[in-house]
């Protein structure tokens, strides 16, 4: 592996590639098969998720609310589970940090084909009349168009997964390709927020794992029409926002702020954007 830095890390020793015994301790969930037991595995967050709202408001009066806590699901590859054996965690890797995260990095060559999806994301201090937060690290993974995850179905890619650190705005900004959909979820993307990349490269605990949703509309419009989207068409047409085992428990309110606004098509593109809250960071 290189061992270089990356341009934008921050300044990470090296030594911050070696995992925490935490992270070690936590690799006990092994790679498991797709569809229905993707989604079912997928499907169950952490004991009394169920959150009741926490909002603020901003000094311009606009609101802003805490983000509900969700399953990192099978795939998170962040140093808390194993394929084969071995734990997975790109988030001590040289060049993990990136704005374009369709291609792979670290060695690996594949690049994500789909519908190019940019991504803005504000990350705000809900404790603090919706401050932006700078200088945190927002961890972002999700499928390709194929319904497919790099690193465990896809073990000689690792595209689709990447990590920014905030600016004075507490935006991050990333380039992806719009996700497919699989049997049993709604069409969504993971992230983590962690405090800063030193915590996140050294494996300490995140401070929000969370996912957001995509609305229906693009999706529909875009899987029907994109042939490299043919296998999510079903998909799509069996699940809903409000049937979705990781979504349906969360109030009117916290799915609204979870779920991307974006605009655009599949000739000219997507853009979408969220405010993630966080408390006491």
């Amino acid at each position: 592996m290189d061992n270089s830095l990356h341009p934008h890390d921050g300044g990470l020793a090296s030594d911050l590639r070696t995992l925490l015994d935490r992270r070690r301790a936590l690799g006990t969930l092994g790679l498991v098969g797709a569809g229905a037991v993707l989604a079912a595995c997928d499907a169950f967050g952490p004991p009394g998720n169920a959150e009741a709202n926490t909002t603020a408001t901003a000094a311009d009066g606009s609101l802003c609310i805490k983000d509900p806590a969700e399953t990192n699901g099978p795939f998170p590859a962040d140093g808390t589970n194993t394929r084969a054996g071995s734990t997975i965690n790109v988030l001590d890797r040289a060049g993990v940090i990136r704005a374009d995260i369709r291609g792979s990095f670290d060695g690996m060559t594949p690049v994500a084909e789909g519908a190019r999806l940019d991504i803005v994301l504000t990350l705000v201090d809900v404790s603090k009349a919706c401050a932006p937060l700078q200088g945190h690290v927002i961890y972002i993974w999700h499928c390709d168009a194929l319904g497919k995850y790099s690193l465990y179905e896809l073990p000689e890619a690792n595209y689709l997964r990447g990590a920014g650190v905030t600016d004075a705005k507490g935006q991050v900004k990333f380039t992806s390709v719009f996700p497919g959909c699989y049997p049993g979820r709604f069409p969504h993307i993971h992230f983590e927020v962690f405090a800063s990349p030193a915590k996140a490269a050294s494996g300490e605990d995140s401070l929000l794992v969370s996912q957001f949703a995509l609305p229906e509309a693009p999706c529909k419009a875009l899987y029907a029409t994109d042939p490299a989207y043919a296998g999510s068409v079903a998909a799509l047409a069996g699940t809903s926002l409000t049937s979705d085992g990781i979504f349906s428990d969360n109030t009117v309110e916290q799915v609204a702020a979870q779920t991307l606004k974006i605009t655009g098509d599949a000739v000219t593109g997507y853009s979408a954007t969220a405010t993630v809250g966080i408390l006491g960071a």
